[in-house]
């Protein structure tokens, strides 16, 4: 799955956001996890879950995923059907690469999915902000 990752200014920002999250959920006597809640559940569930991913896009840029780790039924505050998309700890730095806005989330067929930055030799450890930079320079 593909989702913008609104409002969001780096990878890192990302991470502190869903940590809290994690942390709020906790303070309430909640299963400790960061989790997305969309109104409409993905009609691929069993692929969704042998391995899938969301991959943020965080400023034009897809930057990062998280593994999700389940698909669960909830209600929104309204008491309508949602669905919990819940997620694992960890963001995972990809190579970056552009994407233009859209509304909701998208499937993201795997051909399409760049890869894990860690796939890459010394690229991956500049830092992130500089990684951003020369994809928006056309040079990556």
């Amino acid at each position: 799955m593909i989702k913008l990752s609104v409002g969001t200014q780096s990878i890192e920002s990302l991470a502190a956001w869903q940590k809290s999250l994690a942390k709020r959920r906790a303070g309430e006597s909640l299963p400790a996890f960061a989790d997305h809640v969309t109104r409409m559940s993905p009609k691929r569930r069993a692929e969704i879950l042998e391995g899938g991913s969301i991959y943020w896009v965080i400023k034009g840029i897809i930057q990062c995923r998280n593994p999700i780790v389940d698909l669960a039924q909830t209600f929104t505050q309204d008491g309508r059907k949602a669905c919990r998309i819940v997620l694992a700890p960890e963001l995972i730095p990809v190579v970056p690469t552009p994407k233009r806005a859209f509304q909701g989330w998208r499937y993201f067929n795997p051909e399409d999915t760049p890869a894990d930055l860690s796939s890459m030799g010394a690229e991956q450890n500049l830092p992130a902000h500089i990684r951003t930079k020369l994809v928006e320079l056309g040079a990556w």
